[in-house]
């Protein structure tokens, strides 16, 4: 066992598959020679070489558009877009033809390659670097999309998707990055890319998050305990597939849920669970299915960042008022 945050976690996986499998290459803006905005990826391009690990133009379009041909061609590709707020010129790319290789060929052709993006806000960053928009990509048939929260989920996944035949965007939660430190197995091993974990039992009322959410979700839970209110709280980490069994399970037993995302509320990851909780679990709800996600607007600039962001006491709030109804 060796102490990781998130970005040890992902450069060791990256290391791992690189060392591993001559196919995997891992390529991107800045991500050989200086390691990457985040330095997410030092030190790979020295150990591995340049024609594994490289750096490219600005052209997130020709990026996405290279690991497709790359992926058809029997390799691997990681990529890296340098904010997820970069990656919509490469959004035809990866729609048009990643997404829809399998089925445009009947199976004969792949696209086994996974887009790395940092996501989210909490940082004070500037526009374009702070969406948190996975339920864009969830919607496209012929994506499965990703998002650890921890350093060990953040290894696990990332080779499992790596060794995956699909088109896999892994969302990283950026704000996270460093802020959490943990145990994480050295070597390879894998995490399943369509099961959440449920990372606490309780029977008041089920809450659903992922990505950096989940960290805020643990505050509210402090406050709920020292209210006297049980909470069971899962980590969804595969937004598509997404885990309906899991779901189904712990709402049928709390009777109430709670989803909370960072991105915008209308149409989005949250409106998706309380429609599955709503199909699955209609009659052992005691509570209507609850969001709390951001506002249906622009994540704002870093002045007035913390009025969009969740927070424990926001989630704490809705909480007690779910419990209660």
């Amino acid at each position: 066992m060796k102490i990781m945050n998130i970005v040890n976690a992902i450069n060791d996986a990256l290391d791992i598959k690189l060392a591993d499998d001559k196919d995997v290459v891992v390529f991107g803006e800045d991500v050989g020679v200086e390691g990457g905005v985040f330095r997410v990826t030092e030190g790979l391009q020295k150990k591995h070489g340049v024609k594994r690990v490289f750096d490219t133009p600005l052209a997130e379009s020709g990026i996405v558009g290279t690991a497709v041909g790359m992926a058809i061609a029997g390799m691997r590709p990681v990529v890296e877009m340098q904010f997820s707020g970069f990656t919509y010129p490469a959004f035809n790319q990866i729609v048009s033809h990643a997404a829809r290789m399998r089925n445009r060929t009947r199976g004969n052709l792949t696209t086994p390659m996974v887009i790395r993006m940092p996501y989210g806000g909490g940082i004070n960053a500037l526009e374009h670097h702070s969406e948190s928009m996975e339920a864009l990509y969830a919607h496209v048939p012929g994506l499965k999309v990703v998002i650890p929260s921890t350093p060990h989920d953040a290894k696990g996944m990332l080779i499992s998707a790596i060794e995956s035949n699909d088109t896999i965007i892994y969302m990283e939660p950026k704000r996270l990055y460093r802020a959490i430190k943990q145990e994480v197995a050295e070597g390879k091993f894998h995490i399943p890319l369509d099961k959440a974990n449920v990372l606490q039992r309780g029977t008041d009322v089920t809450i659903i998050a992922y990505g950096a959410m989940v960290r805020e979700v643990q505050k509210a839970i402090v406050l709920a305990k020292q209210a006297g209110i049980s909470v069971e709280l899962i980590d969804l980490r595969s937004i598509y597939p997404i885990d309906r069994d899991t779901i189904a399970k712990s709402v049928q037993k709390t009777g109430r849920v709670i989803t909370v995302t960072e991105g915008p509320k209308s149409f989005g990851v949250a409106s998706e669970i309380s429609q599955i909780v709503t199909e699955d679990s209609f009659l052992h709800l005691e509570a209507p299915p609850k969001r709390v996600s951001g506002f249906d607007t622009i994540v704002p600039l870093p002045q007035g960042e913390h009025h969009y962001m969740q927070d424990a006491y926001k989630i704490f709030y809705e909480i007690e008022k779910t419990v209660r109804y």
